[in-house]
């Protein structure tokens, strides 16, 4: 996929080369206030892992064909700004949680925005960049699940034309919490 602009920032796919960076942006989003809601790893679980680990998951992300995508927002001094996942979840399938999936649809996990670029459209940049990518693996649809406690994520996944589908799932970290799904649903083409 070819790299878009938006402002001052340039969206893009990851290479597999660039596994040092991807492990600096993961680091750096699980160090955010917000992180023990928004991700399913700690700090010291990601800090933990081999720079093989980063490695395979840049080269997986890189390859074509491939069931997931890894997109960057690249500000003009290099610095990657913000990050967005899309994983292919096929119908018929079960998910990460162990609901069934109904439809080939994308999946957006890892989101994050470092602070200081926030409130900049780089959410809305980012996701339509994923679900770009998505349709054209042929998806009916994008989801994503967050935090019932987590509104500043809701308000930017809302802002980039997502909606809640009225399906909540248990936290994985206590299930007395919620999270809720959020869609962007598109009519079929003809």
């Amino acid at each position: 996929m070819s790299a878009t602009t938006s402002g001052d920032y340039v969206i893009r796919a990851i290479r597999a080369d660039e596994w040092e960076a991807v492990k600096r942006l993961r680091l750096a989003a699980l160090r955010d206030p917000l992180a023990d809601i928004a991700f399913l790893e700690t700090y010291d679980e990601a800090l933990g892992r081999p720079d093989s680990f980063y490695q395979d998951r840049a080269a997986g992300s890189a390859a074509e064909p491939s069931g997931a995508r890894q997109f960057i927002a690249e500000a003009a001094d290099g610095e990657w700004a913000g990050t967005v996942t899309v994983l292919i979840e096929e119908a018929g399938t079960t998910d990460w949680a162990g609901f069934p999936v109904e439809r080939r649809q994308g999946h957006l996990v890892g989101v994050f925005v470092r602070p200081e670029h926030r409130g900049s459209g780089l959410v809305k940049a980012l996701f339509d960049a994923g679900v770009e990518w998505a349709r054209q693996r042929g998806a009916e649809r994008v989801r994503l699940l967050v935090h019932a406690d987590n509104p500043r994520a809701q308000g930017a996944y809302r802002k980039a034309g997502f909606v809640p589908s009225g399906v909540l799932v248990p936290f994985f970290k206590d299930e007395a919490e919620t999270e809720v799904e959020f869609v962007l649903e598109w009519p079929e083409r003809p």
